[in-house]
């Protein structure tokens, strides 16, 4: 579990605004997964999906996306697991190839988070934020997802990451607008990566 619970570049949770962010929202709760609920909810609700609120900067690191409260899904859940570690909460990330469109190529991927809850093992969540059409929540054992992945040449990686994936980190970090992240999204053929869950 050391790998889910290490500070990298990106999952930053050693940087002192995360990790008064973290103390901040830690406040008061005992219970763990009412505090995964409220890390979860914090970055759902509070950090704007960049996409969708047409905002600049392009972040990719945890304490940058907290500092300018925007990120795609990638990057908010960079800022997910960072909260979670901060906490001694393993965490991960998961990915899953998407349809640009309404069905096959191009594809691009899309980030969500993996938690480890005590008394049940590896959770998904997705904090990518809601909207119309879209409604994720934290409600174990049942996975809410912002997207089925169920499509012609979609795919749904099983893998949990202890690091984004470099092709997810290049995209984030070479754009500096949100418009060319989004004529430019990252993608990656997902099947080397088959396989049960890492435990």
């Amino acid at each position: 579990m050391t790998i889910y619970l290490a500070p990298t570049e990106t999952i930053d949770f050693d940087a002192p605004n995360v990790r008064a962010k973290a103390r901040e929202l830690a406040a008061s709760i005992a219970d763990e997964r009412a505090l995964v609920a409220r890390y979860f909810t914090f970055v759902r609700d509070a950090i704007k999906h960049s996409w969708d609120h047409r905002l600049n900067p392009v972040t990719c690191r945890a304490s940058d996306v907290l500092r300018h409260g925007t990120g795609y899904c990638y990057a908010k859940s960079h800022l997910l697991a960072a909260l979670l570690r901060a906490s001694g909460i393993p965490a991960g990330l998961c990915y899953q190839r998407l349809a640009v469109g309404d069905a096959g190529p191009p594809y691009c991927l899309h980030g969500l988070n993996a938690v480890y809850l005590r008394d049940l093992g590896w959770y998904r969540l997705d904090a990518r934020g809601n909207k119309p059409g879209i409604a994720t929540r934290f409600s174990p054992p049942h996975e809410a997802l912002a997207y089925p992945a169920s499509g012609p040449g979609e795919q749904d990686c099983p893998h949990i990451f202890a690091e984004p994936l470099p092709v997810v980190t290049a995209a984030l970090t070479q754009y500096a607008d949100i418009h060319l992240i989004d004529a430019n999204l990252p993608d990656l053929d997902l099947s080397a990566f088959d396989g049960p869950i890492n435990r």
